[in-house]
C-alpha cells in the first residue's frame, strides 16, 4: 500500500456521505412497501409469513440507522479534515470517529467506506485499523455495533413493528 493520500480520501469521504444518503433513502422506501406487503399477509391472516417478512424490515431499518450515524461520523470527520492532514497520531477529537469508520466499512455494502478505512489504516497504521475492527479500545460507538450486528430481532421488538403496520395500514390483528 502507498503512502496516505489527504485529498482521495478526503473525496473518497465526500462520496461516502452521498452514498450513505442515497442508500437511506433507497432501503427506506423499499421498507415501505416491504411494511403495505406485511399489512397485506396480516390481513389474510398469513401471520407466520408476517412475523418472517418483519424481522427484516427490522433488520434494514437497523441498517438505515446505522447508515443515519455513519453519515453523522463522515461529515464530522470533514468537518475536522485538518487534524487528520496535520496531526500524525489519531487525535482524540476525531477518534471516535476514526474507529466508528473502520470498524463499520467491511460491515456495510458501502464501497466508498472501504477506500477511506484504506486511507486511514494507510494514515495511522495496521494496529489501530486492528484495535477499531475490534472494538479493542471500546471508541466505536454501541449503538452502531448494535445495528450492525447479526442477531435476530427481539420478539417483542417484532411483535412491536406488527402492530405498528397493523395499526398504519388499518388492519385489525392482535
Amino acid at each position: 500500500m502507498l503512502g496516505f493520500n489527504a485529498n482521495k480520501t478526503k473525496v473518497q469521504l465526500k462520496l461516502a456521505v452521498g452514498r450513505l444518503k442515497l442508500m437511506q433513502q433507497k432501503k427506506g422506501a423499499a421498507n415501505a412497501a416491504a411494511k403495505r406487503e406485511i399489512a397485506s399477509l396480516l390481513e389474510a391472516g398469513k401471520e407466520e409469513s408476517a412475523r418472517v417478512r418483519v424481522e427484516h424490515v427490522i433488520r434494514e431499518d437497523f441498517t438505515i440507522e446505522a447508515y443515519e450515524m455513519l453519515e453523522l461520523y463522515s461529515e464530522l470527520l470533514l468537518t475536522r479534515w485538518g487534524l487528520v492532514e496535520t496531526v500524525r497520531h489519531c487525535d482524540d477529537g476525531i477518534a471516535e470517529s476514526v474507529h466508528t469508520l473502520m470498524y463499520a466499512a467491511p460491515r456495510c455494502d458501502i464501497k466508498e467506506l472501504a477506500q477511506v478505512r484504506e486511507g486511514l489504516v494507510a494514515k495511522y497504521g495496521k494496529d489501530l485499523a486492528q484495535a477499531a475492527m475490534a472494538n479493542a479500545t471500546g471508541l466505536v460507538n454501541p449503538r452502531l455495533v448494535h445495528k450492525l450486528g447479526v442477531q435476530t430481532p427481539d420478539p417483542v421488538l417484532v411483535v412491536q413493528y406488527l402492530v405498528e403496520i397493523a395499526k398504519t395500514y388499518h388492519v385489525d390483528w392482535d
